[in-house]
């Protein structure tokens, strides 16, 4: 699960840093396995927050309109 309360901003950094390693093959064996399962868990972390923000949005607008 994630280490602490991350932002999205922090979130997609996390994920930008792992990929850049991966791209330039700066992991092993060992540390790609546990880094691909931290992206899965950011990403979903993304996800859920976009989600949450999405209906958020759509509230407060259909307020203003009602």
């Amino acid at each position: 699960m994630a280490k602490k309360n991350l932002n999205y901003k922090e979130a997609i950094t996390e994920i930008e840093d792992i990929l850049s390693k991966i791209e330039n093959e700066e992991l092993d064996v060992d540390e790609l396995a546990k880094n691909v399962e931290r992206v899965s868990e950011l990403l979903k972390l993304c996800k859920d927050k976009l989600h949450k923000t999405e209906a958020e949005v759509e509230k407060i607008l259909g307020e203003m309109e009602g």
